[in-house]
């Protein structure tokens, strides 16, 4: 508009009249060019194809993938009806033929032919239909109007519309010879000039209505809330799905922990234990209400965890095996809580380790019942350095975790336990700079608890991103991910910026091993990343740009689905987080204890 205003002469210099002047000239091509297989608008390629063979059955909405491709298209459907009386005769005379022919061959004492016998079956189904008025019988006509730059451009969407068609029994034929026609039937006249058609009663017919809402709704699971494309309860088990982990990304206050816990508390009720890694302490609340355990875990704290606890092994696991296992996770904590290391600093932790177990005979001959009381500590693993060559800087960096300020945590027997339906470790009061060590020996600690019983879970891991700075620390999370289908846990990983958790390698496998994807409201400055890693749509990522609190995109397999959390009030009071809302409940709390 502002450069018509500066050039408002345009047409006088160009010295055109008025009435020479048409819209038409503004949008026709320069040229048109016809040939036997396609069209040539300008320095455009189209074509032009027709459906001439269906299947016997047609599937809900098996357009929907060609309208959802990303070229561009012209698609016309041409519906033209028939006279029902006129079909009914004609099915008459068919249904007598293919009687006769039944008749002729069971008379012969030939073999029955099914084809013949569904056909009859068919041709009664519809005249009771047509009789009764529940269906009506028309001649479709499907025609599609690709276009591209080029021929060979056009040559691989041609190849692409045939691979979603012909999979499901769908044939389409180039309009050869007939490409004006063709181009014409898809433009917006609604003329139909190629009139390819095929009878088809209603039932079938409707099918090819290509704008349908995706669905994620299930006779087992939790509600997750709303589907917002259609009203529908988003209702299903994620243990039903490939695996049961989900990634949920949502900035501050996009209600990401009211989700969590929502979704935490539905799984409880249905058997399911929880166990969260919890970095700001919010669930406390949650586990004293459905009494489940809470440990707060700092430097000052009485819960400990041993680093050097070792899982029972299993029926079918050898103790060499679940030694050595321990033996590299052990390293890969070692490499984040002494930082920097040589690889020859790296051979000599490894080498500690195995020898701090061998001192308190624990190896691979020995009964692993007795591991638990012969378990060593951070001192014991100091000792063993101390008589090791090279090892004089090591020794100084694991004083530290023994008798520094580090050790009152660091050096103790595990004391907690995860045998409640609901297990919380609040990391809140834990140091900065210890929590992605604090985060993995949690995480050690569940994953060997998991191992050694064979039960339905939820491993909650909130603020991966902490865990995610650390090669060791990221590369262990993956591990549990990509193990926990046979261990029958599911891992939900939280976190609220997409490109932090992506730095990591170990960032887009997580993602891949998880069948479950939340995307909650996102930053300006953070949603072309996530439209690029999740190849999100122009729609979707407004949505995320504008979704209001407890709202996103969510995405469950190959479906997905814009979606809005709601829980009941019972819920919220419970799971709540916002401030205003913990202020008025303890409010609430101390009326009511002084009555």
């Amino acid at each position: 508009m502002f450069s018509f205003l500066k050039k408002k002469n345009t047409i006088e210099e160009l010295k055109i009249e008025p009435e020479e002047f048409f819209v038409q000239d503004l949008i026709a091509p320069p040229s048109i060019e016809i040939s036997g297989n396609r069209l040539k608008l300008g320095e455009r390629f189209s074509k032009t194809f027709f459906v001439f063979s269906y299947p016997r059955y047609l599937s809900t909405g098996w357009m929907s993938p060609v309208i959802n491709l990303n070229y561009p298209l012209d698609i016309s459907f041409h519906i033209h009806p028939i006279d029902t009386n006129e079909i009914l005769k004609k099915l008459r005379k068919k249904l007598t033929e293919v009687q006769a022919e039944l008749m002729e061959r069971e008379e012969k004492g030939l073999i029955r032919d099914p084809t013949l016998e569904t056909a009859y079956n068919d041709i009664e189904t519809l005249r009771d239909s047509l009789q009764t008025v529940q269906e009506r019988v028309f001649q479709l006509g499907i025609y599609v109007t690709i276009y591209a730059d080029n021929e060979k451009e056009l040559s691989e969407v041609e190849t692409k519309l045939r691979s979603i068609f012909e999979p499901r029994l769908i044939y389409v034929k180039p309009a050869l010879l007939r490409e004006k026609e063709g181009f014409t039937s898809t433009a917006p006249y609604g003329l139909d000039e190629i009139m390819v058609h095929t009878p088809m009663n209603t039932e079938p017919l409707s099918s090819i209505f290509p704008f349908i809402s995706p669905d994620l709704s299930a006779n087992e699971g939790i509600l997750y809330g709303l589907n917002k494309h259609n009203n529908s309860l988003v209702l299903f088990d994620r243990f039903t799905l490939e695996t049961g982990n989900m990634c949920v990304f949502g900035k501050s206050g996009s209600g990401k922990s009211f989700f969590c816990k929502l979704e935490t508390l539905r799984y409880l009720m249905q058997g399911v234990d929880c166990i969260v890694i919890d970095p700001e302490n919010e669930y406390e609340w949650l586990a004293n209400a459905v009494g489940g355990s809470f440990f707060k875990i700092s430097l000052t704290s009485p819960h400990h965890l041993n680093p050097f606890d070792l899982p029972a092994p299993k029926e079918d696991e050898k103790a060499e095996d679940v030694l050595r296992a321990n033996v590299i996770n052990l390293v890969g904590l070692f490499r984040i809580m002494l930082s920097n290391l040589t690889p020859q600093e790296d051979a000599i932790i490894d080498r500690a380790i195995a020898e701090t177990y061998y001192a308190r005979d624990i190896t691979a001959d020995s009964d692993p019942a007795t591991w638990k009381d012969k378990t060593p500590l951070m001192s014991d693993f100091q000792t063993i350095l101390e008589g090791m060559e090279g090892a004089e800087s090591l020794v100084e960096r694991v004083r530290k975790f023994t008798t520094g300020s580090y050790g009152q945590f660091f050096n103790n027997p595990s004391n907690v336990s995860v045998d409640k339906n609901l297990v919380a470790f609040g990391i809140r009061d834990m140091e900065e700079e210890l929590r992605p060590m604090a985060m993995f020996l949690i995480l050690r600690y569940i994953w060997n608890n998991v191992k050694a019983e064979l039960k339905k879970r939820i491993l909650l891991v909130d603020e991966a991103w902490w865990l995610m700075r650390t090669e060791d620390g990221a590369s262990f999370l993956f591990g549990i991910c990509k193990r926990s289908r046979k261990y029958w846990l599911g891992v939900s990983t939280i976190t609220q910026d997409i490109s932090d958790f992506m730095k990591s390698t170990y960032g887009q496998p997580i993602i891949t091993n998880s069948s479950l994807l939340l995307l909650m409201k996102q930053s300006p400055a953070a949603i072309d990343y996530a439209q690029k890693t999740f190849n999100l749509t122009e729609q979707e990522k407004f949505l995320l740009l504008e979704s209001d609190v407890g709202e996103g995109i969510f995405l469950a397999g190959k479906k997905r689905v814009a979606l809005k959390v709601i829980g009941s009030y019972a819920e919220e009071q419970i799971i709540t987080s916002a401030p205003e809302q913990v202020e008025k409940i303890k409010q609430a709390k101390k009326r009511l204890n002084n009555i």
